[in-house]
């Protein structure tokens, strides 16, 4: 089935415009990781590719189908459905909703995966909810239930609410109603010194 692609360019230009499905991103030729953190570029223009796109005019969305893929400057969403919204007379973007197997990667914000989220174009963040939020990074990795993350500053803030079913439950008696989190160490740089502490030599006499 051919995809239905999409390029929304945040200046002024219609609401919704066709375009070729969009290529594999470059390959760059700058180091991997950096000690600073890049801000985030939202007036990059917004990338859509699905399997089918549905125009909406009068509402001012477009929701697209089936192995849709969201790629905007260095952030990339991953998702069954999402529908795009967008404002003002110049038509700009202003939100994306995301619904099932939603997946979001950024270099400041990690790996995030839930079941349904939103991503606001204006403030440059995600929204990401869902039965299991899951935010990893490099080796680190945080669940909980929902999860909004600032894509300039990879700051993220993680909550977890009741099960579904468990409302009036104690919260002894709750599964899934706390924020967890694995945080693996670096390694150490010298692992045969610190586990082995150094012995004296015996001093033969003369």
């Amino acid at each position: 089935m051919k995809r239905a692609a999409l390029i929304l360019l945040l200046s002024a230009t219609p609401a919704f415009a066709a375009a070729p499905a969009p290529s594999a991103p470059a390959q760059s030729s700058s180091p991997a990781t950096s000690p600073l953190l890049s801000k985030h570029d939202a007036n990059a223009p917004i990338n859509i590719s699905a399997d089918k796109f549905v125009a909406d005019n009068n509402a001012k969305t477009g929701t697209w189908t089936g192995n849709v893929i969201v790629i905007q400057s260095d952030m990339r969403m991953r998702a069954n459905s999402v529908r795009l919204n967008v404002t003002g007379k110049d038509s700009k973007p202003d939100k994306i909703f995301a619904n099932g197997n939603v997946v979001v990667d950024s270099p400041n914000s990690g790996t995030i995966t839930g079941d349904d989220g939103v991503y606001d174009v204006v403030a440059h963040t995600v929204t990401m909810t869902g039965k299991q939020v899951v935010l990893t990074k490099q080796k680190d990795v945080m669940r909980g239930t929902m999860l909004t993350v600032n894509l300039d500053t990879g700051k993220a803030v993680l909550g977890a609410g009741k099960a579904s079913g468990q409302a009036n439950a104690p919260e002894s008696a709750q599964t899934g109603g706390r924020v967890q989190g694995i945080f693996t160490p670096p390694p150490s740089s010298n692992p045969k010194e610190s586990n082995n502490p150094p012995q004296n030599k015996a001093i033969k006499p003369n």
